[in-house]
């Protein structure tokens, strides 16, 4: 199976310049079918060697749900991409800060957005952007490598506790452990001056602590529940309940922001 990868800049704008084969075309072994040799993504969750629900393998995240009847093309992006907060009453619940910042953030439509510029996603707007990642598992440690900016994330389930005072960086610092057939991941230590939740500029400050839950219902599908707890910039904690596909006949291939912008430096903002 092969797919075509869209290079997107401003991840608003998608850019059909480069063109190319993901993979060579071919089935991955190991992986349940149906009569037709298409993937049975309606199969039970795997489980591994020791007996922990397995999260392995390349997965995307949940397209936009005004997609027409033929589908989305690669590049289609999520509401939450646009909005994490598009699917609630009133909003993501900012503080009067905040709320001004994300006003003047949108009125520049991306403008200033971090990866528009080519730098980090952080870990909330990777389960909402629209390129590939794959998890690798082993019982102390799952590492997610990223397409976007060819980017890992490591989460350790040894026991260790998370740091205090450490280096902020784009992913924060994350451990996990597992309550039944859901890993609870928490994640803190963000850098607090360049990270956006979604499109619109949903701040994240280096008081955020990010809790995951993700649950893998079927062989092919994986919900990812993530709560913010950002007393800086949100009045209270929210949650937004997200969804993951499996593509099982796909790998990973590069995405380098840089080499797009100097094809197309005046796409910023637009």
């Amino acid at each position: 199976m092969m797919r075509t990868a869209v290079a997107v800049f401003t991840v608003l704008l998608a850019a059909p310049a480069l063109l190319a084969v993901q993979w060579p075309e071919g089935q991955a072994a190991g992986v349940p079918r149906n009569a037709d040799g298409s993937p049975n993504l309606g199969a039970p969750a795997p489980r591994a060697p020791n007996g922990k629900p397995d999260l392995s393998g390349v997965w995307r995240p949940e397209r936009n749900q005004q997609c027409p009847p033929d589908g989305c093309p690669d590049n289609q992006m999520s509401e939450h991409f646009l909005d994490l907060g598009w699917g609630m009453k009133d909003g993501l619940p900012y503080q009067p800060w905040a709320a001004a910042l994300v006003k003047s953030r949108s009125a520049r439509n991306g403008a200033d957005d971090p990866t528009s510029h080519c730098f980090p996603g952080g870990i909330v707007r990777l389960h909402t952007y629209p390129t590939y990642s794959k998890i690798l598992q082993t019982p102390g440690l799952i590492v997610v490598l990223s397409e976007r900016e060819t980017t890992y994330r490591q989460i350790f389930l040894d026991g260790r506790p998370l740091p205090v005072d450490a280096l902020p960086t784009w992913k924060g610092y994350s451990t996990g452990r597992w309550d039944g057939n859901t890993l609870i991941v928490q994640s803190s230590g963000f850098r607090g001056d360049a990270i956006w939740l979604d499109r619109k500029g949903s701040p994240l400050t280096d008081a955020a602590a990010i809790i995951e839950r993700f649950r893998r219902v079927s062989y092919g599908r994986m919900e990812v529940e993530v709560t913010v707890n950002d007393p800086k910039a949100y009045t209270r904690p929210f949650t937004v309940v997200l969804n993951e596909f499996l593509e099982p006949d796909m790998e990973l291939m590069d995405f380098v922001c840089l080499d797009i912008s100097r094809d197309a430096p005046d796409l910023i903002g637009k």
